[in-house]
Order: structure tokens, then sequence, then C-alpha cells
């Protein structure tokens, strides 16, 4: 089983605000969505805890399992460039990400969905056979890249549909052969 975990709040999240690889770490509500999501994973022994390497990522996962997580670059958030901090609501979007016509720095969605589900496919190799608990923490893009390596890429292209709440996650299984 793959739990793939959203991370909990952040003073950006709570504000509206975009959160890229400037993000934050964890605010109080955060450590609580945290703390809460560790009850409900309740005594699950995780065989390997992946993260991506913004904090606060890899605090949700600590604090969620009781164990160290492992952390993978390819997991990281969508880089958002110069959108990166600012007011959801006043960001010019093309599709669901901020215009790469506007805001210099913003990262390839190809390029995105290629390094997770690159990532996946490494995963699928060395555990796809074996009867193992997993966690990924990451970020509202990572849950709902990972959702569309599961589930196929919607036709619209917005595989935000398949995103977590913060402190939330879903539970995906490889398909074993």
């Amino acid at each position: 089983m793959i739990y793939v975990v959203r991370h909990g709040q952040t003073d950006l999240n709570k504000d509206g605000r975009l959160q890229g690889r400037q993000g934050l770490p964890l605010n109080e509500e955060g450590i609580r969505q945290a703390e809460a999501l560790r009850s409900r994973l309740g005594t699950i022994r995780f065989d390997a805890i992946f993260s991506s390497p913004q904090e606060r990522a890899v605090q949700t996962a600590e604090i969620a399992t009781g164990q160290t997580a492992t952390i993978d670059a390819r997991l990281d958030v969508f880089g958002l460039g110069e959108a990166d901090g600012l007011k959801k609501s006043e960001v010019k979007l093309a599709g669901a990400i901020p215009d790469p016509r506007v805001y210099q720095g913003v990262e390839d969605v190809q390029a995105y969905a290629n390094r997770i589900f690159g990532f996946m496919q490494d995963l699928e190799r060395e555990y796809g056979n074996e009867d193992v608990r997993i966690l990924i923490s990451g970020h509202r893009c990572t849950t709902g890249c990972i959702g569309a390596y599961f589930d196929g890429l919607p036709e619209d292209g917005n595989i935000l549909r398949y995103s977590s709440d913060n402190g939330d996650y879903k539970i995906y299984s490889f398909k074993r052969g």
C-alpha cells in the first residue's frame, strides 16, 4: 500500500499564497494536522518513507510516522518561479499553473510529470511485487501527479483534481503481476 500525504498547513497556505520552493515550515495548525494524521495512521509501521526536500513535507512525514524520511529531489514541489509566494487571486494562470509567459522560472509541466512518474516507476520496480507499506510526503501538485500515475491523466490535463488537502492522504497500490 502506498500512502500519499500532502504536507500540513503553513502560513503561506493560510494566507492563500502560492507556495513553491521558497515555502515555509509547518505552522501550529500544520503541526496539529500532522499529529492528527499520525492518529489516523494508527499503528502502521512503514517499510519506507519518502519525502520532498521541502521542510514542510519532511516535517509532516516524520511527525505522522515517527520515522525518518528519505529525501528524494524528484518529489520536490512544482517550480513556480517568480509566482512563488504571490496571492493565488492575483496570479495570471495558464490552465492550473502560473503563466510562464508572465512569470520567469515556471517549471515545464511535462518535465515535472516526468520526474514524478520516474520516481514512481523506480518505486514500482523496487517494491511493486512486495507486500510493503510506503508513505510519500509531498505537495498538492505531488499528490495530484501521483494520483495521475495510478488513475491516468485527466482529459483536461488538470492533475490537481487528484490532490489531497493539507494533512490528508490517499492510498494506492501497485498492480501485482
